[in-house]
C-alpha cells in the first residue's frame, strides 16, 4: 500500500507537528533550544558531577562506583563493580514492578491512566510515523541474531515512500520522541520501576491524541531497535560499525546467538505485539473519518473504554523493549530478561489485541449497517418514483460504472442501458434453479414478441436477474450454460448486481423475492408498476402489455366466467367448436369406471336432446405425465372424447392458478366479494376438482351458459336427463342442467373437497367450498413427487 502522508501547506486536522511546543508546553511560543535534562539531576548524574571536578559544584562528587554510576565504571573497566546494581526492567525480578495490577485494582489503574490526560491539541501526522515504524521494524529484525523472520510484513511501495522526500512532505515530531527515549535512559540507569517510568512518559505526552501517544512510545522504541540492527547488520562490513559493536559487546552477542534466540524471539513477540495494538488503536481514530461513524454509538463508546489501558500497556512494553536492548548492549547478554516473562507480557498485550480487534469489528459492522441503510434508502427513493425516463433507474440496478453491463442472449453481444431506454422491461427476476413453468410463458411471450417486433404490444424487453444468497465457480458456469439457452436478455455477469439492490430484491417489503421467480415491470419512466406480472401474463400473454397492475384491473373488470376464457388458446379444435356455438364438455380426474359411465351417459343426453356436443379431457392439477399419456390412451382407444398433450394439461391447470393468484390480488381484502364473485367461485370449483382424483365436468354453450359439478352429481343429472328435459325445453340444455344439479347437491351427500395450491402468493384467511359454500378447513400438506 502507498505511503500517503499530507503536504506542510495542507495537513488533516490530526496531521499537525508537534513543533516547539513540548514537554506539555502550551503557550505556543518557541523556547531556546537546550540540551534535554539541562540542569536536572539527571544531567549532574550522567555527566558524573564535572562541576565539583572543577571546583564549583556546592555538592561532593560521588565515585564511579556507586549504584547509579556502576554502568559508567563497567564501561571503564571498573571490575569492582558488581553488575546486579544495573538491570534492565525485568530482568530477573519479573516484568511486574512498583505494583500489579489485579482485576480488583484495574478503575484504580484506569484512573490513573486518565489523570494524565489533559488535551488532543498536539497533532502530528500519525499515519506516515506508523508507516515509518512498521518499516524500520521489518528492516530491523530481518538479520537480528536469534530472529525468525521479519516482525512485520511491509509492502516495497510503503518503503519507497521513504526516498520520495518524506521528510520535506510532514513535520516528524522527532523532539518528543527523542525526549521519551531519553526518560527511559534516564528511569533505566537510575533504577526506577517500570511502571513509574510509564506514568512519566504518559505526562509526556498529555497534550495528545490516544492513539498519537501509543504511536510515539513504538517510534522511540523503534529508534533504540533500529540502530541497534544497524550495527548488527554493518558489523562485518564498515570499520565504523565494527568500532561501535565493540563498545556495545555485539561480537560477544553474536557468537552467542544460537542460545539467544529463546529470549530475543520473546522480545521481538513483544515488540509484534505493541505495534499490533498501537495499529488497531490507530485504525479505531482513522474510522472518525467515515461519515457513517458516530462516536457515540455504543460500539465507539465501548471501544473507547478500553484504549487508556491498552496505550498504558503498550507504552509499559516500549519500556520493557527498550531496557531489553540497553542491557543488551550495555551490560551483557545475561541481563535479558527470561523469555517468559517476556512471553507473559506478550500474551497480555495479545489478550487486549483480541478485544480490540473484536470491538472495531463491531464498529466496522455499525459502519456497514448505517451505509447499507443509506444505500438502501437512495435505492428506494430511485426505484419508486417516476423519472423521465428508465435509464437512472436501470444504472440504479446494474452497476454504472459497467458500460456493457446486459447481455443480448439472441444476437449473443454485451449491450448498454441505452437500448432500454424509453421501454417496458421486464425483469425475470430467480435463482439458478428457473421452474419449467415460468420459463415455459416466458419463452412463449418472446417468441410471439419476435414474430410480430412491430406490434404496440412487443415494445417490451425481458431481463434475466439471478439471484443467489452466495455464488460459487460452479453457479457461474450454471449461469453462463443457463444464459446460453435464453433468447432474451440477462445481466452478462451477476456480479453487476450491487448487492444493496439483491437486498432490496428480497426484502419482504420491497420486492419480496424468495427463490420462487418474480416478473418486476417498469414502465418507459423507469417506475415499478407491477411487483410480480407472472400470473397476468400467464393469464392474458400479450394482451397484457404493458403489465401494470391498473391493466390488470381493466383487464378483470371486462372480464367474464366464460368457457373461451376458461380454456383460452389450449387446442385449435376448441377455438373452432366455441365459435360454432356447440355445446362442449370438460372433463377430469384419473378415476376410469367414471368416465366411462359419465361419457356413454352425457352423449346419450345429447342424443336425446338433439344437440352437437364435443368432450374433451383435461386431467387434473400437478399432472403426472405419464398417468395422463395412459389415460388419454384409454380415453381415444375407447372413443370417450377427445384429448390433448400433456403439456397442454400442465398448462391449463398453470394458467388456472394463475387466474386464482391474480383475481385474488384484486379481490384482496373483500371477502364479500370473493364470495360473490363469479369468475372467482369458478375458478375455485376447478381447482377443487383437480385437486382430487375423482371425475368432475364442466358444460357449456359456446361462449353463454356454462354449469360444473363433481363426478357423481354430474353423472346422476345427465343419467337422470328425462326429469329435467321439460324444462330444458323452456330455458335450454345447459341452463335446465344446472337447476337440476343444484337439486341434486341438496339431496347427494358431496365427497370430500380439497383445495391444493402453492404455499406462495396472497392466501385468503378462508375459502367457501364449490359445493356447498361452508367455509373449508384449512391445513398445511408437504409434497413429494418424484416424476
Amino acid at each position: 500500500m502507498a505511503l500517503n502522508v499530507p503536504q506542510k501547506t495542507a495537513l488533516p486536522p490530526r496531521g499537525e507537528t508537534v513543533g516547539p511546543r513540548l514537554l506539555g508546553d502550551n503557550r505556543g511560543q518557541q523556547q531556546q533550544t537546550r540540551p534535554y535534562g539541562a540542569d536536572d539531576t539527571f544531567a549532574d548524574r550522567a555527566l558524573g558531577e564535572t562541576r565539583s571536578l572543577l571546583g564549583d559544584n556546592p555538592r561532593p562528587a560521588r565515585s564511579y562506583a556507586t549504584a547509579d554510576d556502576s554502568y559508567v565504571g563497567r564501561g571503564l573497566g571498573d571490575s569492582r563493580v558488581p553488575k546486579q546494581q544495573i538491570r534492565p526492567y525485568g530482568a530477573g525480578r519479573g516484568l511486574q514492578q512498583g505494583r500489579g495490577y489485579g482485576t480488583s485494582d484495574e478503575n484504580v489503574l484506569r484512573k490513573q491512566i486518565l489523570d494524565t490526560h489533559e488535551s488532543d491539541d498536539r497533532l502530528f501526522a500519525v499515519k506516515p510515523v506508523l508507516h515509518i515504524v512498521e518499516v524500520i521494524f521489518h528492516r530491523a529484525s530481518s538479520d537480528v541474531p536469534g530472529s525468525a523472520g521479519s516482525l512485520l510484513e511491509v509492502e516495497a511501495v510503503d518503503e519507497k515512500a521513504l526516498h520520495a522526500g518524506l521528510q520535506d512532505m510532514i513535520e516528524l515530531p522527532t523532539r518528543i520522541i527523542s525526549t521519551i527515549n531519553c526518560e527511559i535512559f534516564c528511569k533505566w540507569l537510575g533504577g526506577g520501576d517500570v511502571h513509574n517510568t510509564t506514568m512519566d512518559i504518559l505526562h509526556l505526552v498529555k497534550h495528545y491524541n490516544w492513539d498519537a501517544k501509543a504511536v510515539l512510545a513504538v517510534a522511540a522504541l523503534s529508534v533504540s531497535y533500529g540502530e541497534f540492527r544497524l550495527v548488527a547488520t554493518l558489523y562485518g562490513i564498515n570499520p565504523m560499525a565494527k568500532a561501535v559493536a565493540l563498545l556495545k559487546q555485539l561480537p560477544e552477542i553474536l557468537e552467542l546467538q544460537g542460545s539467544l534466540k529463546a529470549k530475543l524471539d520473546g522480545l521481538f513477540n513483544l515488540v509484534r505485539s505493541s505495534v499490533d495494538v498501537t495499529q488497531i488503536i490507530y485504525e479505531f481514530y482513522e474510522l472518525h473519518r467515515d461519515d457513517y461513524f458516530s462516536p457515540e454509538s455504543p460500539e465507539a463508546k465501548a471501544f473507547s473504554v478500553l484504549i487508556p489501558t491498552a496505550v498504558y500497556w503498550v507504552i509499559r512494553s516500549t519500556v520493557i523493549c527498550a531496557s531489553q536492548i540497553m542491557g543488551l548492549t550495555g551490560m551483557g547478554h545475561e541481563y535479558i530478561s527470561e523469555s517468559w516473562e517476556l512471553s507473559s507480557l506478550a500474551h497480555k498485550l495479545s489478550t487486549i489485541h483480541s478485544h480490540l480487534l473484536d470491538q472495531l469489528k463491531r464498529c466496522y459492522n455499525s459502519i456497514e449497517s448505517k451505509r447499507d441503510e443509506a444505500s438502501f434508502a437512495a435505492v428506494s427513493i430511485i426505484l419508486e418514483q417516476a423519472h423521465l425516463d428508465n435509464s437512472k433507474p436501470l444504472r440504479t440496478l446494474f452497476l454504472a460504472k459497467d458500460d456493457l453491463p446486459l447481455y443480448d442472449c439472441h444476437e449473443k453481444r454485451k449491450i448498454s442501458i441505452d437500448e432500454l431506454r424509453r421501454k417496458v422491461v421486464v425483469l425475470f427476476i430467480t435463482s439458478l434453479d428457473i421452474p419449467q413453468e415460468d420459463y415455459t410463458v416466458i419463452h412463449q411471450m418472446y417468441q410471439e414478441k419476435r414474430a410480430y417486433p412491430l406490434k404496440s404490444e412487443s415494445q417490451y424487453e425481458i431481463v434475466w436477474i439471478p439471484i443467489e444468497d452466495s455464488w460459487t465457480i460452479e453457479k457461474y458456469q450454471m449461469f453462463e450454460s443457463l444464459k446460453q439457452q435464453m433468447d432474451w436478455h440477462t445481466v452478462h455477469h451477476p456480479t453487476v448486481v450491487p448487492s444493496v439492490v439483491a437486498k432490496y430484491i428480497r426484502h419482504p417489503e420491497k420486492w419480496r423475492f424468495n427463490k420462487k421467480p418474480i416478473f418486476v415491470v417498469l414502465d418507459t419512466q423507469g417506475k415499478v408498476v407491477h411487483k410480480n406480472s407472472f400470473h397476468m401474463m400467464c393469464v392474458w400473454g400479450s394482451v397484457a402489455y404493458p403489465f401494470s397492475e391498473h391493466k390488470e384491473r381493466i383487464l378483470w373488470e371486462e372480464e367474464t366466467w366464460r368457457m373461451d376464457f376458461l380454456v383460452d388458446s389450449i387446442d385449435t379444435r376448441l377455438t373452432s367448436w366455441i365459435q360454432a356455438g356447440k355445446y362442449v364438455c370438460l372433463f377430469g380426474g384419473e378415476d376410469i369406471e367414471w368416465m366411462r359411465r359419465f361419457t356413454r351417459a352425457i352423449k346419450e343426453a345429447a342424443r336425446d336432446s338433439g344437440i352437437s356436443l364435443e368432450l374433451l379431457y383435461v386431467g387434473k392439477t400437478k399432472p403426472k405425465e405419464k398417468t395422463m399419456n395412459e389415460i388419454n390412451a384409454i380415453i381415444e382407444a375407447e372413443k370417450m372424447g377427445s384429448t390433448i398433450d400433456y403439456s397442454y394439461i400442465w398448462y391449463f391447470w398453470l394458467r388456472l392458478e394463475s387466474m386464482w393468484y391474480s383475481k385474488g390480488q384484486i379481490l384482496a381484502g373483500r371477502k364479500e366479494s370473493m364470495k360473490s364473485d363469479p369468475i372467482m367461485q369458478g375458478i375455485i370449483a376447478l381447482l377443487s376438482f383437480g385437486s382430487g382424483t375423482t371425475g368432475w365436468a364442466v358444460v357449456s354453450r359456446g361462449s353463454l351458459d356454462m354449469t360444473k359439478g363433481n363426478g357423481i352429481v354430474m353423472h346422476t343429472a345427465v343419467s337422470e336427463h328425462a326429469n329435467w328435459k321439460p324444462r330444458e325445453n323452456d330455458i335450454g340444455f345447459v341452463p335446465a342442467l344446472d337447476e337440476y344439479l343444484t337439486v341434486l347437491h341438496s339431496r347427494i351427500p358431496h365427497p370430500c373437497t380439497s383445495l391444493i395450491l402453492p404455499a406462495t402468493g396472497a392466501m385468503p384467511e378462508t375459502v367457501s367450498c364449490a359445493e356447498c359454500g361452508r367455509i373449508m378447513e384449512r391445513f398445511t400438506m408437504f409434497r413429494c413427487c418424484s416424476d
